[in-house]
């Protein structure tokens, strides 16, 4: 059955709340929408029982590419899941494990159905295992509408991408059980509200209402393809504003920019999709499109800490570049990093075993480039996809440091006799320094030992990386491993 809503009237609506149907229909190409109810009734409580147990399960198509989607209504028992609720959501994502097509969830819920016990809670066991199977194989994105408690937090942590409304709120054990357990009195919001869940990464995207969310919603899966086995979309290409790239860039080293202004110089229309952007601010991870192609960008940002990697850093890039990896985006690499994070409450906190980030790389099969902006020292160097670890091409700028570490500490340990025995130490350091950064740090002398495939002027960034991805994007295997995984 389809029924089309009046879209323009639910767009002008914005402020309001939506439906769970007015959500799917406004999410959908107009006129495209095909409710399916569970087929099991649900159970009754009062004369408030529906068909699908208060949720609603749909497909239909995003600018003309099948999809599957459902909504909670939080207005039948709270958004509850039961048995029979859950049975609705575990046939959308079957459908689309079937259809190979993403799946988009409005998740608003206060978790199991407690009148059904374990059978409530096997009804999320049995939708955590149909998120898991679709890992990786289609996009799947939950827009969280309002509050979402146990599992109605947990299901949403398993797919791609979360957005969150301002009135959302997701946690585990809610402000009661806190009090009640620890005597703690904590808001919804201080407990897991859209800043909360910024902050930590559980959430990727936040949305001003409801409305903005379903259009973010429509952009994210723009850049993707419908599943694991098809290339991504291939839109026209539009240039970026006029700016040179390296305008963006001090030369000085220990002077801060924001990076994401030379991804603007680079990528279509100047246009990028940032990824968690309140999470781990020193990487930014953005989806933007090159001469009409999808790809992933993962930059270091100078703009905090400098650029260092810390241990969230690394997991926020890692898990960027094993979802793009997952849908055949190619990963494009921009490197200002003076090193890993120093310090105890770094070791303590395991930066080691946060290594995930050279695994990702070294496992991911998509085309992958580099261009160094600045500097790439010691461990980061090596860790932002260098030649050695398995990157397709690299690429520098010609003012760009590339070694062990600066110069300055760098001769302050091979040369610390002789500068500690001179009469002006410092000013013997820096002639030291410059004397080592052009014998051992320079860009050209990197590229002479093999290490950068070539140093480009700024301006041909694009050019390069467009005409990489055009040669890449040929060979075997260039949209990652998944066509190996059976269903």
């Amino acid at each position: 059955m389809s029924v089309e809503l009046d879209r323009d009237a639910l767009v002008e609506r914005s402020p309001e709340r939506l439906s769970p149907r007015e959500r799917l229909e406004l999410l959908c190409d107009a006129g495209s929408l095909q409710v399916i109810r569970s087929e099991v009734c649900s159970r009754r409580m009062g004369d408030r029982a529906r068909p699908g147990d208060g949720v609603v399960g749909a497909s239909g198509s995003i600018d003309g590419r099948p999809i599957v989607c459902y909504a909670q209504d939080a207005g039948f028992a709270g958004g509850s899941l039961g048995e029979a609720h859950a049975d609705t959501i575990v046939r959308v994502l079957r459908l689309a494990r079937e259809a190979r097509v993403p799946v988009v969830g409005f998740v608003q819920s206060g978790g199991a159905r407690m009148q059904e016990g374990v059978a409530a809670l096997g009804g999320y066991g049995r939708i955590f295992a149909e998120n898991v199977a679709l890992s990786g194989r289609v996009p799947q994105i939950s827009v969280i509408t309002g509050t979402s408690a146990g599992g109605g937090s947990y299901s949403p942590a398993l797919t791609d991408f979360v957005v969150m409304t301002p009135d959302a709120s997701m946690f585990l054990t809610g402000p009661a059980v806190v009090r009640e357990v620890l005597g703690e009195d904590v808001s919804t919001a201080e407990l897991g509200g859209v800043r909360v869940h910024q902050r930590n990464g559980v959430c990727h995207f936040a949305a001003p209402s409801d409305v903005d969310s379903i259009f973010l919603t429509r952009e994210i899966l723009s850049y993707l393809p419908a599943n694991a086995w098809e290339p991504p979309p291939r839109i026209p290409p539009a240039d970026p504003p006029g700016d040179d790239p390296a305008a963006h860039v001090p030369a000085e080293g220990r002077r801060v920019y924001d990076v994401r202004h030379v991804i603007g110089a680079i990528v279509d229309d100047g246009r990028s999709l940032e990824v968690a952007g309140k999470w781990a601010r020193n990487m930014v991870t953005a989806l933007a499109r090159i001469d009409g192609r999808s790809v992933g960008i993962v930059a270091n940002q100078p703009r905090h800490l400098g650029g260092v990697i810390d241990g969230e850093a690394a997991q926020k890039a890692a898990r960027f570049v094993r979802t793009c990896n997952s849908y055949g985006l190619p990963l494009v690499v921009l490197v200002d990093a003076p090193g890993f994070l120093p310090g105890r409450r770094q070791e303590t906190g395991a930066v080691i075993r946060h290594g995930a980030l050279l695994h990702a790389f070294c496992e991911a099969t998509v085309p992958r480039l580099t261009v160094v902006l600045r500097k790439a020292f010691g461990g980061a160097y090596i860790t932002m996809n260098s030649k050695d670890l398995g990157a397709d091409l690299t690429l520098a700028w010609p003012r760009a440091e590339i070694g062990v570490m600066g110069a300055r500490p760098a001769v302050g340990i091979i040369r610390r006799r002789e500068i500690a025995e001179a009469v002006d130490g410092d000013a013997l350091q820096d002639q030291l320094a410059g004397e080592y950064a052009e014998e051992h740090l320079s860009a050209l002398h990197a590229a002479r030992q093999g290490f950068i495939d070539e140093v480009i002027e700024p301006g041909e960034t694009r050019q390069r990386l467009g005409w990489a991805l055009a040669m890449l994007s040929r060979r075997e295997g260039g949209q990652g491993d998944a066509g190996n995984i059976p269903l």
